[in-house]
């Protein structure tokens, strides 16, 4: 339930927040976010990574079907790509391993700050 969660609110976050703020202030609320949440390392990293690279593929996929312009076709011409989908999707990859490692790094934190037990070998 935590991982639906977390994917969920990173996506809400990558959608709503992104058009007003850098890429990377939104990784650090995916952080945050991935921190509070408290999923141990590679399900955190799949969370925030399909959060964030499920919504940029949908903001790209949407504002090229919605504009009908063929600029993502000239875009993916101009850097030697096949297609405009081949760039969405180059977008995701990206979108991806961005909140993938975000949330990581949430993960990492949350654990670098969780108190040890000092008496593991006393009975």
């Amino acid at each position: 339930m935590k991982f639906i969660s977390l994917t969920i609110v990173s996506a809400l976050i990558v959608v709503f927040v992104n058009p007003f703020f850098p890429y990377w202030i939104v990784m650090i609320l995916i952080g945050i976010l991935s921190a509070v949440f408290g999923l141990k390392g590679f399900v955190s990293f799949l969370a925030g990574g399909l959060g964030m690279g499920l919504a940029w593929v949908g903001q790209t996929v949407y504002l090229s079907f919605m504009t009908g312009s063929p600029l993502p076709d000239q875009m993916a011409e101009i850097m030697g790509a096949s297609s405009g989908v081949f760039l969405s999707a180059i977008t995701g990859l990206i979108g991806f391993l961005l909140g993938g490692f975000s949330a990581y790094s949430g993960s990492l934190f949350r654990r670098m700050l969780k108190k040890k037990p000092d008496n593991i070998y006393r009975g």
